[in-house]
């Protein structure tokens, strides 16, 4: 609707949740409540990068001079970011835009953190730094032993010197696009090469996966739920990450754009990720010691949040590697607190993620 109607119509809009967010952040000035909302938008631009950034700048109305600018003249200069027709930027890359800009106001509104009150340039200049990457570590019990899990709260593709990430795919281990907004794409994005400008070449986790798919024989048929594929990280070694696993845990529906998840998948594929660690484990130096999980099947899968939590429980629980560190992570700070509560942990909030957090649990 925002960006349909632009910024000088924000008044005249029926826009309660984003009303919501926006009073949500501490100092929001309800009666001034358009101020409010279009300042979010701006922080949550502000997070973003490079292309993304300003496309949504510019569709949005918050590039200088296009404020009042029709809609389609706003679409129209924001394609040109992507070198794209209007009509193709809008059945793709606007969908992946606004939703990234939604997945920022969804995390300012959790935090209310619309700016760094250490940063004082920030209220001047409206670029917003990124929010403090956090973590938690839950103290669990494990067949009558203690087990520690650390629990990130970030995109996965920020994660730093966790040797394995596990990443969710379908039964036909196809990568999605780089621009969408899922785990297995942001891993896709964040593990590709780029040149000096920031333009992608090279693909190494999805040559990996089709050299994979290759070798066992299944370029052109699916395979079954609960199988695992590893492949390189691309270019995240750079953070200290050493393999993605590639864990099937959807079927899509004939016919449609949906998929069907279920518990008993992701358990199995859990499992079998933590089989795979374990054999490959000695071929690597330092051997592999390191894994975290996001809640599979609970994005485009439609699994319920608690239900991926609890699948996966079942197979780290049953775990028997005892010097395995197991990590997972969540985009989001409510979704951590669902999965505290699941796994009734005891947490301990942990030191601030960043530069100074402890070797081998950055995610900086």
């Amino acid at each position: 609707m925002v960006r349909l109607e632009g910024l000088v119509r924000l008044r005249g809009l029926d826009l309660p949740l984003l009303r919501r967010a926006a009073a949500s952040v501490p100092g929001a000035v309800t009666d001034a409540w358009p101020v409010e909302v279009e300042n979010l938008l701006r922080a949550a631009v502000s997070r973003l990068d490079g292309d993304l950034r300003e496309a949504a700048g510019r569709t949005l109305g918050l590039a200088p001079g296009l404020r009042d600018r029709a809609a389609a003249d706003r679409r129209r200069l924001a394609a040109q970011v992507y070198g794209l027709s209007v009509e193709r930027f809008r059945k793709s890359q606007e969908e992946m835009v606004l939703g990234q800009v939604a997945e920022w106001v969804c995390w300012i509104a959790d935090t209310g953190n619309i700016a760094d009150t250490g940063n004082r340039d920030a209220a001047r200049t409206g670029v917003m730094p990124a929010p403090h990457l956090q973590h938690r570590t839950l103290r669990l019990t494990r067949s009558g032993r203690p087990l520690t899990i650390i629990l990130h709260i970030h995109p996965a593709e920020l994660l730093r010197n966790v040797d394995v990430i596990v990443s969710p795919s379908n039964t036909h281990l196809g990568l999605p696009e780089m621009y969408k907004a899922s785990v297995s794409a942001s891993l896709r994005r964040a593990g590709a090469v780029r040149d000096a400008a920031g333009d992608v070449v090279e693909d190494p986790v999805h040559d990996d996966l089709a050299e994979w798919r290759g070798k066992h024989g299944v370029l052109h048929r699916p395979v079954l739920p609960g199988t695992v594929a590893p492949t390189g990280p691309g270019a995240l070694a750079e953070q200290g990450v050493r393999r993605i696993y590639h864990a099937v845990v959807a079927v899509p529906r004939p016919g449609t754009n949906d998929y069907e998840v279920t518990p008993q998948n992701v358990a199995a594929a859990a499992a079998r990720a933590l089989a795979l660690m374990s054999g490959e484990r000695d071929a690597h130096t330092p051997p592999l010691r390191s894994v975290c999980f996001p809640l599979l099947g609970a994005g485009r899968g439609g699994l319920a949040p608690e239900s991926s939590v609890s699948a996966l429980w079942t197979a780290l629980a049953a775990d028997a590697d005892r010097d395995r560190e197991l990590h997972l992570v969540v985009r989001r700070p409510l979704v951590a607190d669902l999965v505290t509560e699941v796994l009734g942990g005891r947490t301990d909030p942990g030191p601030p993620a960043g530069p100074e957090e402890r070797e081998g649990h950055g995610c900086g």
